[in-house]
């Protein structure tokens, strides 16, 4: 009876010293950085830097030299990492961490800089690899100083411009020129005048919330799509929205709908109306020729992450304001593939004003204080999304 007793004690210690073993060995596994690369975008770099595991790190910035330094906690670096030459980042050096075993990472910059976004991307496609990606512009930053490792800000004038820098929102009219959109039942309205007049008002109500705004196009022509994301990006936009106006067969069909970026519709409507709307343009999604395919890599899983995120979140904004003010359609939120929510690194949403084959929703929308409730509603949800937690941290 004791010999079997402690038999099962002895198996009993073996095992948990075992879990014990396998336990520390996991919760110790050493990142191993394979890559650390640049690419260059419209107003500064990209930088990316791929791992074995889950990053652990800090980053932060400081002067006198201008340098973005990265802590990265419990890893390694295998081979000689250097950086592609690019607008302003100008080298690299690679140290060890004073207190814990890691690794830090000092560039050298060109000129001030911001971190606009950073962010760590999981595996995907079958690949191992995690990725730390950390945007950089030239556009001006927060002067920080660092003291008894915590990084302090030394420079409250630039802290202030940061912090009050006016977000940017680039409103895209639907349609135009030769292209009229949809086209009413009853009177015949062009959804391409409606989109202008819903996008112009919009515009007002957002300019006296203190945004800075710009439009696609604000006159009767006809751009393509893949134009209209690049207008967006050129004016690097804090938020993209699309406007519209519906029409289907069902007469009866009525209500306000928003869509955002989905690689399959949410329902057959939305496939359709994707279908219909992207033949004005074909595109597949941004032209990053100039970068390598990693990098490009990195864009798409933007899009599909972060970007996308945010813009599901100004998305449930709008619905929350648009309730009890004007007629929703069932499921309010969709998903579609529209090309003009394909930009990689701006939330974007297209609107559906409502039903221009419906009759009372073609006479709303031909009048203008409709449309003025809509802007008002609008506005509000544009003002909270801007204010909430998450996505002012990325600000």
């Amino acid at each position: 009876m004791n010999t079997m007793f402690n038999f099962r004690k002895i198996y009993i210690c073996l095992v948990t010293f075992a879990l014990m073993f396998c336990y520390v060995s996991s919760a110790k596994a050493m990142n191993v950085i394979h890559d650390i690369r640049t690419g260059q975008q419209v107003d500064g770099i990209r930088l990316v830097v791929e791992g074995s595991e889950k990053f652990n790190y800090d980053a932060f910035l400081l002067d006198n030299p201008n340098r973005l330094v990265i802590d990265l906690k419990n890893t390694t670096i295998k081979g000689k990492q250097g950086i592609s030459a690019n607008n302003l980042v100008e080298g690299l050096r690679i140290g060890e961490l004073a207190n814990v075993k890691g690794k830090r990472l000092v560039f050298t910059l060109k000129s001030n800089a911001n971190i606009k976004k950073k962010f760590i991307l999981e595996p995907q496609n079958g690949q191992n690899n995690w990725r730390l990606v950390i945007d950089l512009s030239s556009d001006g930053r927060v002067v920080t100083s660092k003291n008894n490792n915590k990084v302090s800000s030394t420079s409250s004038n630039s802290n202030k411009s940061i912090m009050s820098r006016k977000k940017v929102v680039v409103l895209d009219p639907g349609h135009g020129g030769k292209d009229p959109g949809a086209i009413g039942r009853s009177f015949k309205t062009y959804e391409k005048n409606i989109t202008l007049a819903m996008s112009k008002e919009l515009k007002k109500v957002l300019e006296n919330r203190g945004f800075k705004v710009f439009l696609t196009r604000s006159t009767d022509i006809f751009i393509p799509l893949r134009k209209r994301v690049a207008i967006a990006r050129a004016h690097h936009a804090d938020l993209f929205i699309s406007v519209h106006a519906d029409s289907t067969v069902n007469r009866k069909a009525r209500g306000f709908s928003i869509y955002t970026l989905s690689e399959t519709a949410s329902d057959k409507e939305a496939e359709a109306l994707a279908e219909r709307e992207n033949k004005a343009d074909i595109i597949d999604g941004m032209d990053f020729s100039d970068n390598s395919p990693e990098i490009n890599d990195v864009l798409i899983s933007l899009s599909q992450n972060d970007s996308r995120n945010k813009s599901s979140k100004f998305a449930s904004y709008v619905v929350g304001e648009m309730k009890g003010r004007i007629s929703l359609v069932n499921n309010t939120h969709k998903f579609a593939g529209f090309a003009v929510l394909k930009a990689p690194d701006v939330p974007s949403v297209l609107l559906e004003l409502g039903y221009l084959s419906n009759y009372s929703e073609e006479k709303y929308l031909r009048n203008s204080s409709y449309r003025k409730k809509i802007a008002d509603a609008m506005g509000v949800a544009v003002s909270r999304y801007f204010k909430d937690p998450e996505v002012a941290a990325s600000f």
